[in-house]
């Protein structure tokens, strides 16, 4: 038989420890925290820097091999091996740079499809420009074209790339 008259003790947490676990959890939740920011942001970063030397690798053996710039003369031109076609795009414009950069050239710059024993430079870059991962504004793939021989410090706020054709500079723009 069971007795009634005893009453067990109710077993459960108090409020005070109810409350230290929050504020444990609570800071550790304010140290765990930036750290997931920061390692988005190193990982942005490390995204820039590869892109951006691929790219800048990529201008400086055109420049070895053409003499100038890419989008420093029209990648328009005569001439283009059989079956292919040319890549037209007219001097200091995105369309130049792209087409000189990603196309195959002869010796003065213009861009074709195809190659043959004039057509022997490039493609300096297999896929298209990289998006920018670090622009403040919409990031994208675009690449302002100057000719000012000083790109500054300014940022135009595309979003995308800007390079100058008489310095060979090319930077984010963010």
């Amino acid at each position: 038989m069971i007795s009634l008259d005893k009453k067990q003790p109710q077993r459960g947490f108090t409020l005070v420890e109810l409350l230290i676990v929050v504020i444990i959890l609570a800071i550790l939740a304010a140290i765990i925290v930036p750290q997931f920011t920061a390692a988005t942001d190193d990982a942005s970063q490390s995204a820039y820097d590869s892109n951006i030397a691929n790219i800048r690798a990529a201008i400086d053996l055109y420049r070895q091999q053409h003499g100038e710039y890419p989008s420093a003369v029209a990648s328009t031109g005569a001439g283009c091996p059989a079956g292919s076609a040319n890549v037209t795009g007219n001097a200091d414009t995105e369309a130049a740079f792209l087409a000189q950069l990603q196309s195959y050239t002869n010796a003065a710059g213009v861009a074709c499809t195809g190659t043959d024993a004039t057509f022997r430079y490039g493609p300096y870059l297999k896929d298209d420009i990289p998006v920018n991962p670090i622009a403040t504004t919409t990031p994208n793939n675009t690449v302002n074209v100057v000719t000012t021989g000083i790109l500054g410090l300014a940022s135009s706020n595309t979003g995308g790339w800007r390079f100058d054709n008489v310095t060979g500079e090319f930077i984010g723009d963010e």
